[in-house]
């Protein structure tokens, strides 16, 4: 008898080739928008047009003073650090669980990450983060993994409580909100990207948040120089005169991408309304799934949906390897579901296993020597993680319900899949 798993030369639940996920949304307005702009100017080198435009819009969503925005998510974080004040020696606890842009900045500025595990949502554990404060700490950085916002209530006391700055990467997690606060708006800087895939996109670009003037001035010394730093650094400000050279770097974004983002950025809270419809579809048809579980938010909690985090237990399954049931939603067609490979435990990557092949001249390198085995929640959930996008239009429901359907479908017959 043919078995009814494709991987076994069963019928796939999807038989519609794909890709099944297109990130941004473009339309005509963002055509018009792009080529307005194009015949306008490509290049600006102040807070004027687009980028004044978008920066302010930014500040209104967010409720913050000061928005800049930059080339990249990584010029964001770099910026944002630089900004702080972090520098040689300085220690910053950082999430083991992240994207290695959350980190790499630090180690051109000669600071030392401390890894910290996370808790069972993937974002930063509080008591682990609470038991790595040394006298040298300066700041904790928090990611909002998948878009699910991490514990900035414990994060922002725990701060309080030792004289830290608390900082965000809300690269995931743009529009995501507790009790009605959006992160981002909480920590003292705060670094977003907004590169393709990102709930806002602009196809390559960064932004960073804050309500403090110095750090604002800071922020535009370290990437934009000259014109706009000549223009909004008071002249009477210590600073002022390094308004021309600044530090020499260029983190400017395009106007193109401005651009684009300034138009997403008008749809965004209605984007997040149907991932926010569409994440509970998932949840609803995978709660009772054996072998798997599924991202459960208190009532207060807005999640950005970058991604829909499904945890494996391959003890529910008869002991199934999660690589032998990935290969069998991929068969059923479900060829959205991901491992994530970049965004990982980054005790596993080589660099921060001996950064000083890369970092020779980082004066406290053999600081820096994670090795695997160190997080253990980290890496349980890492391993056991897979991914799906989260779509957004009512016409997307029908897909949603075939992938939570391949899913079912694998969990029962997964005894078919063993030996």
């Amino acid at each position: 008898m043919t078995s009814k798993l494709a991987l076994l030369g069963g019928p796939p639940t999807i038989s519609a080739p794909g890709p099944h996920f297109n990130w941004p949304p473009l339309d005509d307005r963002t055509d018009l928008r792009v080529l307005a702009q194009l015949q306008r100017s490509i290049s600006i080198y102040d807070r004027s047009g687009v980028i004044a435009e978008l920066e302010t819009a930014l500040q209104d969503y967010f409720g913050v003073r000061h928005a800049v925005l930059t080339s990249s998510g990584t010029a964001a974080l770099h910026s944002a650090y630089a900004a702080a004040g972090i520098g040689p020696g300085d220690e910053v606890i950082v999430p083991a669980y992240t994207f290695l842009a959350t980190v790499t900045p630090l180690l051109h500025l000669d600071a030392i990450p401390v890894l910290a595990d996370c808790d069972e949502t993937g974002n930063l554990s509080v008591s682990d983060v609470a038991a790595r404060i040394t006298p040298k700490t300066t700041a904790l950085m928090a990611t909002h993994l998948w878009g699910i916002p991490a514990d900035l209530t414990g994060l922002r006391a725990l701060a309080d409580e030792h004289n830290l700055l608390l900082l965000e990467d809300g690269s995931h997690a743009h529009g995501a909100a507790v009790a009605g606060q959006k992160v981002g708006s909480v920590g003292n800087i705060a670094a977003f990207s907004m590169n393709g895939p990102k709930p806002l996109s602009a196809g390559e670009g960064g932004f960073v948040l804050t309500d403090d003037d110095e750090t604002y001035y800071r922020l535009l010394l370290f990437g934009h120089y000259n014109k706009r730093c000549k223009t909004e650094i008071p002249p009477d400000h210590p600073l002022h005169r390094f308004a021309v050279t600044g530090l020499g770097l260029k983190f400017r974004i395009h106007p193109l991408a401005a651009a684009i983002a300034l138009v997403q950025l008008l749809d965004l809270d209605d984007y997040l309304v149907g991932r926010a419809e569409l994440a509970q579809v998932l949840g609803d048809e995978l709660s009772d799934a054996e072998g798997i579980s599924v991202p459960k938010l208190a009532d207060d909690v807005r999640s950005a949906w970058y991604g829909y985090p499904v945890i494996y237990d391959p003890d529910g399954l008869d002991g199934l390897p999660v690589e032998r049931f990935y290969e069998a939603l991929h068969a059923e067609g479900l060829v959205e579901v991901d491992r994530p490979g970049s965004t990982c435990p980054i005790n596993l990557l080589p660099l921060f296993q001996d950064p000083r092949p890369l970092f020779p001249w980082h004066p406290n390198a053999n600081q820096i020597r994670y090795e695997p085995g160190q997080f253990p929640v980290a890496e349980r959930l890492h391993a056991r993680t897979l991914k799906m996008p989260v779509w957004h239009r009512q016409q997307d429901i029908a897909l949603a319900r075939q992938y939570a359907a391949g899913f079912r479908k694998v969990v029962g017959l997964h005894h078919e899949l063993k030996g």
